[in-house]
Formats: structure tokens, C-alpha cells, sequence
């Protein structure tokens, strides 16, 4: 019966109740090849390991991809209701935990960023990079996809992200002849620019969604979409993304928030978020490693407040503590 618990957390399975996904795994059983746990609000790393080894990081590519998305729908104004057709480049990157599209079927934007977060449609990710792509390229002469995935780079670039490079928009590692790569580190950065989307994490925060197909033959179908992500809702965890593959191994990034810090300076009450970040890369039981990160990085961020921390945000980064009686902007 000793065994039992290591035995569960090997194979990376639910434990009941009685026993917390913390327990199943100790500091020195952490399987992944990299992790990172960082301070949302600066981007403090807390703690870390590899985090910037250039690693494949499979669906959590996904996270970058809805992030181009919903910045090209608010810049240009874009409505999330429009019906978007699925190309036939999508055909071949369906698997066992896509909805089923197939090329002529037609979906929302919100429902393709739906199939993409919560279930890592590949062919969700596709179609929304062949659409956004197609709006962006003009009179380009690459290929929509193509186009899009040029806008993923860049947002990497903008964000500081020295160490990825996408090639896709859904995350597939065997498809070119070079392989996409990012680091925790790295993905850590995109995860807190997205997190800071309220339409990101309202997305992200579904245990389920229910979508509407409309077939190429007129007809339409509802699919119930389940969220991959096992963590989410405990531990006041609101998203973020899992992946897979072959060669990134199992993947998976959580997002928790606090109640916030309120402060007073005078007359002036001053209100300051608390978020944490956890990346996880090439674990074989990511979320039990990935709770137990988590509640070892609020234990240090404790420590790094109490220490005294900055009190300005580092540079390319705004403060987030804002004082009760300024209006928002």
C-alpha cells in the first residue's frame, strides 16, 4: 500500500477526495523537463527549472494562436458571431479530441477559440488561423496560414519571447521539417499577456461549452465541448491550456488569482492583484506536478512579498495596483 500513491502519480491519474493531487508527488519525484512559476502582475519568476531549454510545447501553441485572434478582432473591430468556413488544410489534423469539423463546415469565431482552448481542436486552431490570416494578408503572396503564423512571431518578438518559434497554429511537432520550439520561460510571457484578456480568461474558465456545427450540407449539430484541463476550478485555478505530444511529452499551464492585497497611504486605499502563473513542460504527470508547483509558488510568493518586493513593475510592464478612488480606464 506504500507504493500505491507513487504508482497513481506515475500513470498520472485523479485521486479521490481523500487525497490531494499535492500529495501524490514530492520535490524530488518532478518529472518535467522544465517548469516555471512566475508572479503575473511583474513576471518575477518564483522559481524555475530549464525554463529557457528550447523544448516542443505541442497545444499550449494554442495559447498564442486565440491571443493573435482576439487582438486582430478588437483592433479591426470584428464581431466574435461571424461564421468562419473550415479549410481544407484542416482535414488531415483532426484527432480523438477535435469536435469533428471537416473542410465546408462553417462555426463561430467564438466557437472555433472555444474548440481550440477547451478540447485543442486542431482543426479549430486551422480554420482560425486560415481566416485571420486571409483578412491580414492583403496582397501578400504567402498562403493565410502562412500569414498568421508571421503575426504569431511577432507577437512572441513583442513580448520578449527570444527563445520560440512557431510554425503552425495548433501546436503539431511533425508536420515541417523544422521543429516548432518555445521554453517555459517563454511561455510563461504569453501566458500572462493573454490572462490579461478578460475575454481570454473567460474562455479558458469553461469546464464545458456546447458549440453549433453547421454541415456543409446545411444542416447543423451541437457538440459538447469538455476542458482538458483537470486542474481548473480548484484551487481558485481559471485556466490555461494543456498539450501533448510524442515528443513535448504531457504540457499543461495554470493560472490562479487571490483575493487582492488592499493597502492604505493616507486617504487613498490601494488595491494590488495576486495571480501566479505555472508552466509545466514534459512532465509525465503534469498535474499533479503542476498543483504541487502552484502551492509551493504561493508559499514563495508569501516570502517574496513579506522580503519586500519591488514596488515598480520591471520595464515594458505597467503596474496593476491601482488606487480605490481613480476611475478605470
Amino acid at each position: 500500500m506504500k507504493s500505491m500513491p507513487r504508482f497513481i502519480a506515475m500513470l498520472g491519474v485523479c485521486l479521490a477526495s481523500a487525497l490531494s493531487l499535492e500529495s501524490t508527488v514530492t520535490a524530488q519525484e518532478l518529472s518535467a523537463a522544465a517548469y516555471v512559476i512566475i508572479d503575473h502582475n511583474s513576471g518575477h519568476v518564483l522559481e524555475g527549472f530549464n525554463a529557457g531549454k528550447k523544448l516542443q510545447v505541442a497545444s499550449l501553441t494554442k495559447i498564442a494562436t486565440v491571443t493573435v485572434v482576439l487582438d486582430w478582432a478588437h483592433a479591426s473591430n470584428q464581431s466574435l458571431d461571424q461564421l468562419i468556413t473550415v479549410p481544407v488544410s484542416a482535414q488531415a489534423l483532426n484527432s480523438q479530441t477535435g469536435a469533428g469539423l471537416a473542410p465546408g463546415d462553417q462555426a463561430t469565431l467564438r466557437d472555433l477559440m472555444y474548440a481550440a482552448l477547451l478540447q485543442s481542436d486542431n482543426a479549430a486552431a486551422e480554420t482560425l488561423a486560415s481566416h485571420v490570416g486571409l483578412a491580414l494578408s492583403k496582397d501578400a503572396p504567402q498562403p493565410p496560414n502562412v500569414v498568421f503564423v508571421s503575426q504569431m512571431n511577432a507577437l512572441a518578438r513583442k513580448l520578449g519571447m527570444t527563445d520560440t518559434r512557431f510554425l503552425n497554429a495548433h501546436g503539431l511537432d511533425t508536420l515541417e521539417r523544422k521543429l516548432p520550439y518555445s521554453t517555459a520561460n517563454d511561455i510563461a510571457k504569453v501566458t500572462a499577456y493573454a490572462m490579461s484578456n478578460a475575454a481570454f480568461r473567460f474562455l479558458v474558465s469553461q469546464t464545458e461549452r456546447r458549440i453549433v456545427i453547421r454541415k456543409a450540407d446545411g444542416s447543423t449539430s451541437e457538440y459538447r465541448l469538455k476542458n482538458t484541463n483537470e486542474l481548473l476550478g480548484r484551487d481558485a485555478i481559471d485556466g490555461v491550456k494543456t498539450g501533448t505530444t510524442q515528443r513535448a511529452g504531457q504540457c499543461v499551464v495554470i493560472s490562479s488569482a487571490r483575493s487582492p492585497e488592499v493597502a492604505k497611504n493616507g486617504e487613498e486605499y490601494f488595491v494590488t492583484p495576486r495571480r501566479l502563473e505555472v508552466v509545466v513542460l514534459g512532465s509525465q504527470n503534469r498535474f499533479a506536478e503542476a498543483a504541487l508547483l502552484l502551492k509551493r509558488g504561493w508559499a514563495q510568493f508569501d516570502q517574496w512579498v513579506s522580503e519586500g518586493r519591488p514596488t515598480l513593475p520591471p520595464k515594458g510592464l505597467s503596474t496593476t495596483t491601482t488606487p480605490l478612488n481613480t476611475p478605470s480606464r
